[in-house]
């Protein structure tokens, strides 16, 4: 790091450092810090618009705040970049997001200033509360802290945890980092009521220049309390916050460093729930992030004198392939419709919102209402296709069971990021849905091993009468164009991509060419299994007949996954035969480059080879 460069921030090794400067040198380092994340994160590449609109009120919260004995909780984790490298993290942050490197959230075995372990949203305010409540039970003087997004408010959970705190008279400021932006652009009444909301600078300036004109003389002030309350009536549309126990203060520029610690200065000296709306700008200070924050909510290794990102010719994802397949059947079905909490990117929904407007609905971060509304739309007649990533279905898995398969709704699921994502690490890991959905009744569950597989599965779920998921990847499949004609699966049939001898590999779905390459080697045969529920009983059945050992392989977990279902039915059925499984151990696995994560994991040709009898192939 340059001394000339960074003067200020190549002398902040914690927070304590940065409370040690006077305030008229915060924006300098409030610069610095800017700067080097534009350096560091155009080189190794992560999140990067919205660390970029935190950095002044990251700066400002470290200087107010005596953390680590105040407790800072970051909602969701995109937006603590900053706070990484005012704690600790400056010279480690290209690492970020690399094998053995940091990690992308914060989590608390890497610092003892990442209070709570984060990657989904909406969970700090119930965080803070609770790190305020045991403080106070415990007798100990500290202020808790929970910084939420304008776009993880409209999780539910938020909600929950404000009416708590409610309850209570828990020293706990929730901050509202408010840039209009999740990672795709906002949705709903709640985004719609704070841009009203921002509308309302004039009550802002009127009640502050009353209270402060009136406040000595008794029954004027008394009277101005009351036109307060009748004039947020009028000039805001709501007064939600403070109805919700909050004491509101804001809005404010939270960009503005000066107003900013004036703010929290005032505010640490108020007891009881507190609520700070603060307004920023996701990317700020890089105007082509400022220009397209959703494109650079997560950047690869880029020039910052480029105005635009790099582009290529890439083969088509299995997100394209879902994408795709949902245009191509919403123009055949009129009763298709699609829903997706917040992830229009994501899953790839962008075309379909162009081209089905009437029919795509996104509804914001809220998991379990996403899959309860889908309900409600099957129970009126139509098709809906939940579009959704693996590790955030886990969020609406009782509104699943209970609203969806209990009723046997005719519901497509199409999960997206099934087993191991790499960088975004053991928050995002797709690694329990086959496990979790399996012991449903009424669900289908499929995994497809290529990209035609996974249209054709789309297709079969589709016509399916019931709950059905289609479980997929993330990233590129094996470079395979898909039929243009979709043709369905008979219900619960695998198929043989390879005839050997003695050994026997099932896979499902990634890793099919897995276990296709270790055949090779040890001459087995190879089963795309295709269905984990229902099995293709039959097929395990001629396998046994001819083979003396099973070797099961799955980016699932172990536990409970495809894996248990064939040894389930293996023992029910009384059939003897030799079986290992291989699949996600039973951990958690940390982020990194996924071809080395899964060498980690013994998800590889090598690990197949081992587990069998047979002597490898000569030649």
């Amino acid at each position: 790091m340059s001394s000339e460069k960074y003067p200020l921030l190549m002398h902040i090794d914690s927070p304590f450092d940065l409370r040690q400067l006077e305030k008229s040198q915060l924006a300098e380092v409030a610069d610095e810090l800017r700067q080097y994340l534009i350096d560091t994160i155009s080189q190794c590449g992560g999140h990067f618009a919205a660390g970029l609109g935190t950095v002044e009120l990251t700066v400002a919260l470290h200087y107010m705040f005596n953390t680590p004995d105040d407790r800072i909780v970051w909602d969701v984790g995109h937006q603590a970049y900053p706070h990484k490298v005012l704690t600790g993290r400056r010279d480690q942050l290209q690492t970020i997001r690399q094998t053995d490197g940091l990690h992308p959230f914060p989590v608390r075995t890497e610092s003892e200033y990442d209070t709570f372990a984060v990657g989904h949203s909406s969970t700090s305010i119930s965080a803070a509360l609770g790190m305020a409540l045991a403080a106070k039970q415990k007798g100990e003087d500290r202020h808790c802290v929970a910084v939420i997004g304008d776009g993880a408010l409209t999780g539910g959970m938020a909600f929950e945890a404000m009416n708590h705190a409610a309850d209570t008279d828990a020293n706990v400021l929730v901050i509202l980092n408010d840039n209009e932006m999740s990672i795709s652009e906002n949705v709903g009444g709640m985004n719609k009521y704070l841009a009203k909301l921002l509308a309302g600078r004039f009550y802002q300036r009127v009640r502050e220049t009353g209270k402060k004109a009136l406040h000595n003389i008794k029954p004027l002030s008394d009277f101005v309390s009351r036109a307060e309350e009748h004039m947020k009536g009028m000039v805001l549309p709501g007064t939600l916050f403070e109805e919700l126990g909050f004491n509101y203060n804001g809005p404010i520029d939270g960009h503005d460093l000066p107003t900013l610690l004036n703010t929290l200065n005032n505010i640490k000296e108020l007891q009881g729930p507190q609520f700070l709306h603060v307004v920023t700008r996701k990317g700020k200070g890089y105007e082509p992030a400022e220009n397209d924050p959703i494109a650079y909510h997560g950047v690869p290794i880029f020039d910052p004198k480029d105005s635009s990102l790099p582009k290529g010719k890439k083969p088509k994802t299995y997100s394209n392939i879902f994408g795709d397949f949902l245009c191509d059947i919403a123009a055949k079905d009129e009763r298709v419709v699609g829903i997706t909490p917040a992830m229009r990117e994501g899953s790839d929904m962008i075309r379909f919102s162009r081209e089905f407007p009437e029919r795509y609905y996104d509804v914001g971060i809220a998991e379990q209402h996403a899959v309860t509304v889908s309900a409600g739309l099957a129970c009126e007649g139509l098709k809906p296709v939940c579009a959704i990533y693996s590790t955030f279905l886990q969020r609406g898995y009782d509104q699943l069971i209970h609203d969806v398969a209990l009723q046997n709704l005719d519901v497509l699921f199409a999960i997206d990021r099934g087993g191991l994502v790499g960088g975004d690490g053991a928050t995002h890991n797709g690694a329990f849905d086959l496990s979790y959905l399996r012991c449903i009744p009424n669900m289908v569950i499929m995994a497809p091993s290529d990209e035609n597989e996974c249209r054709q599965c789309l297709y079969t779920g589709y016509l399916y009468e019931g709950p059905a998921a289609v479980r997929y990847p993330r990233g590129m499949g094996n470079g395979i164009e898909p039929e243009q004609t979709l043709t369905p699966f008979p219900m619960g049939k695998g198929s043989i991509k390879r005839r050997g001898e003695k050994v026997a590999i099932l896979a499902f779905g990634s890793m099919v060419k897995i276990a296709m390459e270790a055949a090779e080697k040890i001459h087995a045969t190879v089963a795309d299994m295709r269905f984990v529920k229902p099995l293709d009983k039959e097929l395990i059945r001629q396998l046994a007949e001819t083979h003396e050992q099973f070797i099961t392989i799955e980016e699932n977990a172990t536990m409970g996954g495809a894996g248990s279902a064939i040894n389930e039915f293996l023992l029910n059925n009384n059939i003897q035969i030799e079986v290992k499984n291989l699949g996600i151990p039973d951990r958690f696995v940390e982020h990194g480059d996924t071809r080395e994560l899964l060498q980690r994991i013994h998800l590889t040709v090598q690990s197949i080879t081992e587990l069998s009898p047979a002597p490898p192939k000569e030649g």
